[in-house]
């Protein structure tokens, strides 16, 4: 089985642009190996440039079985890979291979930044970056062998140079929660985030009842719904729409009568926060920044504005999108007006940032050659932080490990949708990731929504899984309309906990939250047929049902349930 050792004891192959190039090139690989971390460097020692397109960091036979179970993360925070060895699977809609267009290795699984393997009757294996500042890391995966691969994009390495690749991490464990513990301990500790607010916010978003077509009155109905009857719903969130088109952000559209200003005046005036989505790295063709700066944007090999749809998904609104180029110092001066604009001006202290994958998107030339995609998105993400004062930002759409460090909040989920299958696929990949939880950033688990066509107990496995999540707590409902059992059960909600559920295996059925003088037993059952599931309950003196308050007469250590198909539990234990 693979060990830190074999790991270390591997020669790094350099793969060169230019074959021709390798013969007079002296390109070094150093690397450290402390305990279960490597530190690796690149060195040109000759005297001539020599462009590199990847660096094979390990390239083992990994002797495990093919019922070995793996949870491979996305390039994107939508892409996620779990199943087997011998039957990988994806988990959720748009993969990083065939929606955003990502390089995929023929004949093998391709996973980003982390790769846990899980053999049956064996310890955990996870491998995995702790930091992502400049190359995209990868690893591919095929029934009998695992490759680690840093790309480098065919940039030159010059005479003198030095690179830093990322740093790597080998753990294992018997223990899955433990193992994902430690991991996001070397997360915080590579990308050492600022620290994080005291617990996750709470709001209302007005996506996912209006759309692109809300308007101010909308806004406005449902704050005055909040002040009266939720005010624990702190931020009030005006989504995509708003705007007079994608890139002119402090245009209003016609919706709000061209002065977005006069609602998130009253939003503060009402004593709540306003909240607002941009999309800063993308602009459609009619917008007034790009046709005024057309120079801005990342370029194709003829020198002429790169449209998305060349190289990636063109974007899901006013498309094909063209993306600002980080790199460019005069977009970056753009970066710091704008979100400067937006703080002080506008008085706006939560941002949710979308469409930020473009900001790293692959297939472009950009202003400064030597830049990776990484370190483009990352310096235009730092020239945002300055001009938003290092306020609250939510990551959405982003590439995951690169918004480490940077983002307070992290959407863990593709978007919400109303039905059993949106609930389904986003609770799979929220609680997947519910380990990041307050170690990097707050998970968002994207909008609590409790009306539409869908049974009570879909919509108790839907709030049970937000809740189990440990992150913020946004409604994504039209509240005035909301019957009065579906807002008792989000009030049940508030304050979050900041605490996510801890599952030992990857099916997710029976998860732990331990709180002050309570655990929190989140049961699920994912199936399309009735289940019964066992958990234990350490004794506790009593045992109710959170969301309906009913009293359960325990008379062991431990409790079977039988759930019906597409529903969840949640039970209050509280230590005697």
């Amino acid at each position: 089985m693979l060990t830190i050792e074999d790991i270390c004891r591997f020669e790094p192959v350099v793969v060169f642009t230019d074959p021709s190039e390798a013969s007079g090139a002296r390109i070094r690989v150093l690397r450290e190996c402390d305990g279960v971390r490597i530190r690796t460097r690149l060195v040109n020692e000759g005297n001539k440039p020599a462009r590199i397109h990847e660096l094979i960091l390990g390239d083992f036979q990994h002797d495990l079985p093919g019922d070995t179970k793996i949870y491979g993360e996305g390039f994107t925070h939508i892409s996620l890979t779990a199943g087997t060895i011998a039957k990988p699977i994806d988990v959720g809609t748009y993969t990083d291979r065939e929606h955003y267009r990502l390089p995929a290795k023929e004949g093998a699984t391709t996973v980003y930044w982390m790769l846990m393997l899980s053999p049956p009757n064996a310890e955990h294996l996870l491998l995995g970056f702790c930091t992502a500042f400049n190359y995209t890391c990868k690893f591919h995966l095929t029934e009998d062998r695992v490759q680690i691969v840093a790309e480098c994009e065919d940039i030159a390495i010059d005479p003198g140079e030095v690179w830093y690749l990322e740093d790597f991490v080998f753990l294992t464990g018997s223990d899955r929660a433990e193992v994902l513990d430690r991991f996001a301990d070397y997360l915080r500790e590579g990308f050492r985030p600022e620290p994080l607010p005291q617990k996750p916010p709470t709001g209302w978003c007005s996506w996912y009842c209006f759309g692109p077509g809300v308007t101010a009155d909308d806004v406005l109905s449902n704050l005055d719904f909040i002040s009266r009857n939720l005010p624990e719903l702190r931020y009030i969130q005006i989504d995509d729409g708003y705007q007079a088109a994608v890139g002119d952000w402090l245009e209003s559209g016609k919706a709000f009568g061209g002065n977005i200003r006069r609602v998130i005046a009253e939003i503060r005036d009402r004593g709540f926060e306003p909240a607002i989505w941009v999309a800063p790295f993308v602009a459609q063709e009619d917008s007034r920044l790009f046709r005024e700066h057309p120079e801005w944007f990342v370029r194709d090999d003829a020198g002429q504005p790169l449209r998305s749809d060349r190289v990636t998904f063109g974007g899901w609104s006013s498309g094909p999108w063209y993306a600002l180029d980080g790199t460019h110092p005069e977009v970056q001066a753009h970066f710091i007006k704008l979100f400067n604009t937006l703080r002080f001006e506008w008085g706006i202290k939560y941002f949710k940032l979308d469409a930020c994958f473009w900001g790293a998107m692959h297939g472009c030339r950009r202003w400064d050659p030597k830049s990776t995609r990484i370190r483009a998105y990352r310096m235009g993400m730092r020239a945002i932080q300055r001009g938003c004062d290092w306020t609250f930002l939510l990551a959405g759409n982003h590439p995951l490990w690169p918004s480490m460090g940077i983002f307070q909040a992290n959407r863990t989920s593709n978007d919400i949708g109303r039905s059993w299958q949106s609930f389904r696929e986003t609770a799979r990949q929220n609680l997947m990731r519910a380990w990041m939880n307050g170690k990097v950033w707050w998970n968002d688990p994207d909008c609590v929504v409790l009306s539409g066509d869908l049974s009570e107990d879909e919509f108790l496995f839907h709030a049970t899984a937000v809740y189990a999540s440990g992150g913020s707590v946004l409604s994504g409902d039209d509240l005035p309309k909301l019957s009065p059992e579906k807002l008792q059960m989000l009030r049940k909600m508030l304050p979050p906990t900041g605490c996510a559920a801890k599952f030992s295996d990857d099916l997710l059925e029976v998860g732990r939250i331990d709180l002050d003088g309570k655990t929190m037993i989140c049961l699920f059952n994912w199936s399309d047929e009735p289940k019964i599931l066992t958990s234990g309950v350490l004794g506790a003196s009593r045992v109710r049902d959170f969301w309906s308050g009913e009293e359960l007469n325990i008379v062991s250590s431990s409790i079977s349930v039988q759930l019906p198909a597409h529903s969840a539990r949640l039970l209050e234990c509280v230590r005697g």
